[in-house]
């Protein structure tokens, strides 16, 4: 089956509705596509592991649920996710699955739905095992022998003789399990199975080069050990040429997958005198008769098979380096690209200026706004003349409109029906505000391109008489003549007759 089953859609969907985010990614990397987990999906369970507020207990428990799947492919990849946080996760993800009475039951797993899912439990039944073995490796020790410190100062490096002896059996049982897994070039078959291997064979580098430095401090102190130690750590030594056979062809299969060469380290043995002087050294101590052997020969052989297990391990540990070195360079490559994707992503969208000083000013910064509204401006009426009363005496004390054309020199009526002498329109300053007073008082619906103040003073003073004939399409009839005299007689008697009574 190849593709996102609808089983896997459903599943995501169902944890998409619930909001759980770390088991919906679970699900998107463990599903029936016959290919490895995506990198984008490990990446965010690995990130997973390094929030304090993600439930470590639930993200595992979203693994074994997954690893109890009749399919053999969504049980693998559940056990490859499991192994990748293992390694690159955060370490109390590791811790947590060691605090556990058990893991992986799959000992007996078996996908009977095709001949690949026969051949593929085989393995899964194996790698389920080593990730056992890994998490009981880490409750003994404390300690990950993948992630220790290695050299001169390292971890196994400085141990006392008591507890080397307890701790080398322990990275023995691992590397066993790991050595189990026992696959050939020609059943890496699929992406799968192919994932599965890449981080054996990293943990195989990793794990043999604790090993290899627990052996030199084992053999350091070798000639200076009891008898007791000595049986035991000349057991111990045996057991580690025979690992160092078996680590040489897991290699070589490495090797033949088209893993670089470069990539896999050289495996330098000791020499086969140095069994020979350990052998005879422990001998000595049970009280047999051995051949007489010299402090400078014994110290030669020992010096010459140091050498050549420190020259081993340099060798892992380059190989070690060397994928850190090329796991850095892609996370800073990954970081660059996103790091241009949102300038890119910036460099879209509309930038707005701003300014710290007021927006009247112009030498704070550019304001960008809309165009300016006309708060003066009003619609147009169907009768020509638009009642503004309490608009127009707030202005009548700024603005002054002649009645009449021409210069006269005659006193003029105003909108409070008292007189001044005619002054000139007042020029509105450059740059000052401009009121439409057309546009206020409603003279462009007459068709007049200037304002004349007979209007103004009609549409207000003039009232409605009773029983008028004058419709809305009519102007109101023109308070101040020619005149003067026959003007003031129409305003009295305009407002006499606009009161009902008549001034006597």
């Amino acid at each position: 089956m190849s593709g996102q089953s609808i089983t896997d859609r459903i599943t995501a969907a169902q944890h998409s509705v619930t909001g759980s985010a770390v088991s919906k990614t679970v699900c998107k990397a463990t599903t029936h596509e016959i290919m490895g987990p995506k990198k984008k999906h490990l990446d965010y369970l690995i990130h997973c592991t390094n929030e304090m507020n993600v439930n470590i207990p639930q993200l595992a428990d979203s693994l074994f649920e997954r690893t109890t799947n009749t399919s053999w492919v969504v049980v693998f990849k559940s056990l490859i996710t499991t192994h990748h946080l293992m390694v690159y996760g955060n370490e109390r993800f590791v811790q947590y699955l060691a605090s556990r009475n058990t893991l992986f039951n799959l000992s007996n797993f078996l996908d009977k739905s095709g001949l690949q899912g026969y051949d593929m439990s085989t393995f899964i039944r194996r790698y389920s095992r080593y990730l056992n073995e890994k998490a009981v490796s880490y409750r003994q020790v404390a300690f990950d022998f993948t992630k220790v410190k290695r050299g001169v100062d390292g971890v196994m490096r400085t141990m006392n003789t008591e507890k080397l002896i307890k701790t080398i059996p322990i990275i023995q049982n691992q590397m066993d399990a790991l050595l189990d897994f026992n696959v050939n070039a020609n059943e890496l078959t699929n992406g799968v199975i192919n994932a599965a291997f890449m981080l054996l064979f990293k943990d195989s580098i990793r794990l043999f080069a604790a090993y290899n430095e627990g052996i030199i401090n084992l053999l350091e102190k070798y000639f200076d050990m009891k008898k007791t130690q000595c049986k035991e750590g000349l057991d111990i030594y045996k057991k580690f040429l025979t690992r160092m056979t078996r680590i040489s062809e897991f290699l070589k299969v490495a090797e033949q997958v088209g893993i670089d060469r470069g990539d896999i380290p050289d495996l330098s043995q000791a020499p086969s005198s140095l069994l020979e002087a350990l052998e005879q050294h422990l001998a000595s101590l049970e009280g047999k008769k051995v051949k007489d052997s010299t402090a400078a020969s014994r110290a030669s052989t020992l010096s010459n098979a140091v050498s050549s297990l420190a020259s081993t391990g340099m060798s892992f540990t380059k190989v070690d380096e060397r994928e850190k070195q090329a796991a850095l360079e892609e996370e800073q490559a990954r970081l660059k690209a996103l790091k241009e994707q949102r300038l890119k992503e910036l460099s879209k969208r509309p930038s707005f200026a701003t300014t710290d000083t007021s927006p009247v000013s112009t030498t704070g910064g550019t304001i960008n706004t809309a165009p300016a509204i006309d708060l003066f401006s009003t619609p147009s009426c169907s009768n020509g003349a638009v009642k503004m009363e309490s608009d127009l005496f707030d202005l009548q004390s700024t603005f002054q409109p002649p009645m009449q054309s021409g210069a006269s020199g005659l006193p003029v009526a105003t909108a409070w029906a008292g007189y001044s002498t005619p002054q000139p329109p007042p020029q509105p300053p450059a740059g000052g505000l401009q009121v439409d007073f057309e546009s206020v008082f409603g003279a462009k619906a007459t068709g007049s391109n200037s304002l004349n103040a007979e209007d103004i003073s009609g549409g207000i003073l003039k009232p409605t008489l009773a029983g008028s004939n004058l419709t809305s399409n009519q102007q109101p009839e023109k308070l101040v003549s020619d005149d003067l005299d026959s003007s003031l007689a129409n305003l009295v008697g305009n407002l006499g007759i606009g009161n009902g009574t008549m001034k006597k």
